[in-house]
């Protein structure tokens, strides 16, 4: 069977959706699938230009190459979702936010201008039409399932994505950091965890990796190296995968800040680690998996309350050890498993 996966990509910007479309692309080859990803490059600004990417999109022709036909294809992200095959399925990573959930907020510029308005209206109404054309309609939590039924009223099935190597995270030890994996990004909060430092055990360290290459990041990075507990934390930029389940393996727990996350495979590496995660009321698909006191903690977001969350964890590692076990085993009730997501893309 000839599948091709079908995404966007943002110029020199790489992370979980990549890591999906990675980790898809070596399941399907393992079970026999002639596969080929294809990323159409992707610009939101200016809004027109969202226009555009929909447009190209739309006239991508991934019927047939050289007179072959492509059996099935697997659409990730907005736009790419929108290119018409007779055979394909659409597995959501998210729909774009500007024009949803974050629209009328800081996180969007869409409504700001009469240009804005109206593009925000038109991929509704693009979404609104042509999902549902689709042989089969997934997402990859709850949290997008959930809204892409309030703001479209189209019904789609959780279809649980494991991370990348997932089998290769395990626990070596118990040392005195708190980790936090991704890029720097307002929505990511790395500040919040760095704030409060303030409040935390002194013998507490954090470990930042992610590229510092945005204006927060920058600007963050700036506030550590001119604070007084600069000494107590550590930006690591980007490292190889190696290095990373590494770090998994020995930290105390793993911090999940972001709001309104899609899905967060920091929450499922770290339980596939045996470590604790902390996170907020107000993160979204890390709250899927996240039990309080059961597998992690779950604090409002704010450097006080995430604070006393470290102080519980590094004072009682007995229960941080527990929480991680924990958070192991319950990822067994999720069906998170390849086989099953190979299986249900490929016979929808």
């Amino acid at each position: 069977m000839k599948v091709c996966i079908l995404s966007v990509q943002v110029p020199f910007i790489t992370g979980g959706a990549e890591q999906l479309a990675q980790g898809l692309e070596q399941q399907l080859r393992k079970r026999g699938c002639e596969v080929e990803t294809v990323l159409l490059p992707f610009k939101w600004h200016p809004p027109e230009r969202l226009l555009d990417c929909m447009l190209m999109a739309r006239l991508t022709d991934v019927e047939e190459v050289n007179g072959t036909k492509i059996d099935k294809v697997i659409a990730l992200k907005f736009p790419a979702y929108f290119a018409p095959h007779s055979d394909k399925v659409c597995w959501i990573l998210h729909q774009h936010r500007q024009a949803y959930d974050f629209y009328g907020t800081e996180l969007s510029e869409l409504w700001q201008s009469n240009e804005g308005r109206a593009v925000a209206a038109e991929i509704k109404r693009w979404d609104d039409y042509f999902l549902p054309q689709s042989a089969g309609l997934y997402t990859i939590s709850n949290t997008v399932t959930d809204r892409l039924l309030r703001f479209n009223g189209i019904k789609a099935q959780t279809l649980y994505p494991p991370p990348l190597n997932h089998s290769n995270f395990h626990c070596d030890g118990w040392e005195n950091y708190i980790l936090y994996p991704g890029r720097f990004d307002p929505i990511k909060r790395q500040h919040l965890l760095f704030d409060a430092l303030a409040n935390a055990p002194k013998n507490i360290q954090l470990i930042f990796c992610g590229q510092p290459d945005s204006t927060y990041g920058a600007e963050l990075q700036q506030r550590i190296e001119t604070s007084p507990y600069h000494s107590r934390v550590k930006v690591l930029g980007r490292i190889s995968e190696e290095e990373k389940i590494d770090l998994y393996a020995n930290c105390l727990a793993v911090y999940n800040g972001v709001y309104d996350e899609d899905y967060g495979y920091i929450t499922l590496e770290a339980f596939f680690a045996g470590k604790p995660v902390i996170t907020h009321t107000d993160s979204g698909g890390p709250l899927e998996f996240v039990t309080h006191e059961h597998n992690g903690l779950v604090t409002e977001p704010n450097p006080v309350s995430l604070g006393n969350a470290i102080r519980v964890l590094t004072e009682n590692q007995a229960r941080a050890k527990k929480m991680g076990s924990n958070g192991r085993e319950s990822l067994k009730h999720h069906n998170i498993c390849w086989d099953y997501v190979v299986e249900t893309l490929l016979k929808s």
